[in-house]
């Protein structure tokens, strides 16, 4: 990962403030020249900066307002195959490897009870996964954000 300068970090504040922001804006704001606003998103998508340009959508708006989060223990020496056939279990939005007793945890996206059902027993048929445990999730009391990272990264620059 490469060091962020005070720049960088203005520049993804102001993404985080507004993700929709043209670079025009950004150049404005950070009173820099669009030039130069093009080189560094370049340079901080090419190390890895950014994780992905995908919009997020409402499950809830597709029609999958059950949400769930399940444990997942496997065989370790088939992980890299379970996670490969779990990557193809449509319902699986996004899933994270843990360290501890829990070896993956899935957050998954379902119609009602019945299809989550059907969707922790399409994980528990899959070679290697050994037991699952589910838990609904109640509502997201804190969504996804970094800016208050970046704003720590800053006092440190």
């Amino acid at each position: 990962m490469p060091a962020l300068d005070r720049i960088d970090l203005e520049l993804l504040t102001a993404l985080s403030e507004d993700p929709r922001t043209t670079v025009v804006a950004l150049a404005e704001r950070l009173r820099l020249s669009r030039n130069t606003i093009q080189a560094r998103l370049a340079r901080l998508e090419q190390t890895g900066v950014f994780e992905s340009y995908e919009r997020s959508f409402s499950a809830e708006v597709l029609g999958f307002p059950l949400q769930a989060f399940i444990s997942i223990g496997v065989r370790q020496t088939e992980l890299p195959r379970i996670i490969g056939e779990l990557a193809r279990v449509p319902e699986i939005v996004q899933a994270h490897g843990l360290s501890g007793t829990i070896d993956l945890l899935a957050r998954v996206a379902c119609r009602d009870a019945r299809h989550l059902f059907d969707t922790d027993a399409r994980i528990l048929s899959i070679e290697g996964v050994e037991r699952t445990e589910t838990s609904l999730a109640m509502g997201e009391v804190i969504p996804f954000r970094v800016a208050g990272l970046i704003g720590l990264a800053r006092r440190e620059v």
